[in-house]
């Protein structure tokens, strides 16, 4: 007992140089900051940690109609979402236009968006998109900007490495478009695409037997497109928005305000912001395990 309690004396005075009388590992981590082990510099590249909730609208028990499977085996042709809930869901295209303020809105509105991601776009190589000529951001932050992109809660999907016409293109091309881009996207986004987008929404046969080959579980189409300074175009003789539907916007010029205004339209017209992969798991469109 003397012992012990001579020891308990040495600690109370040199409480003052000392945290506690722990081992020099429990003492690391009490004070968790006085590690001098280097950074990985691999950390800065792996995903932030997930928000508690994924971004948007969730679909509510029995809300989502079921998707069916078609006959054939390979995967669905989607152009929207069987609900009657008022929620529609946003999609980007390509990757050219690199507008920092845009990850800065989608981060703190924490807007659900799902990004198509197209290769050459993303690297600025190949040749321009002649709808972005006079951007100011054209690849500007390559993969980094699209991490942080992910990082604010984006999912990202499948839009080929050279954003061709898939349907002047064999079995083996279209394969090697598809394959191609959910290899890069895996390796620099660190997610593996469950979707995929066929450029200019050309498709055939041969392109839903490359993505099934290629891990795609659906390729998805949209029901309207957004322009210059938000306005929509719509799909449908009577020029509205409808239950479901997949808006279609592209990384160009003025992104950030562009899409401010598609967003605050939309939220005027009484819609809400749904999010794809939950709405579409509800379907029944459920990814494959990677």
């Amino acid at each position: 007992m003397s012992h012990n309690r001579g020891k308990i004396g040495v600690c109370l005075a040199m409480a003052t140089a000392l945290v506690s009388c722990g081992t020099p590992a429990e003492n690391t981590r009490e004070q968790g900051t006085r590690s001098t082990k280097a950074p990985d510099p691999a950390a800065a590249e792996q995903p932030a940690s997930p928000p508690p909730t994924p971004p948007g609208a969730l679909p509510r028990t029995g809300e989502v109609a079921r998707i069916p499977k078609p006959a054939d085996g390979l995967p669905p042709v989607i152009s929207k979402i069987p609900t009657k809930r008022k929620v529609v869901f946003l999609t980007i295209d390509d990757g050219w236009e690199q507008d920092p303020h845009f990850v800065d809105f989608v981060r703190t509105e924490r807007i659900p968006i799902a990004v198509f991601l197209t290769r050459d776009a993303a690297e600025a190589r190949g040749a321009l998109d002649p709808t972005v000529t006079g951007g100011s951001y054209i690849g500007a932050g390559k993969y980094p900007y699209f991490r942080k992109l992910r990082d604010a809660g984006a999912t990202f999907e499948n839009h080929t490495l050279t954003h061709p016409n898939m349907r002047l293109l064999g079995y083996e091309a279209q394969r090697r478009e598809i394959c191609g881009a959910s290899a890069v996207i895996a390796k620099q986004i660190g997610v593996r695409p469950w979707l995929f987008r066929p450029p200019f929404g050309n498709l055939n046969t041969a392109t839903r037997r490359a993505a099934k080959e290629c891990g795609i579980d659906a390729v998805l189409l949209w029901t309207a497109t957004v322009q210059r300074e938000g306005k929509i175009a719509y799909q449908v003789p009577d020029k509205r928005l409808y239950p479901g539907d997949v808006i279609l916007l592209h990384f160009r010029p003025n992104l950030a305000e562009d899409f401010r205004r598609l967003v605050r339209k939309i939220e005027r017209r009484g819609f809400e912001l749904g999010n794809l992969d939950a709405y579409l798991k509800a379907a029944g469109v459920r990814p494959r395990a990677r």
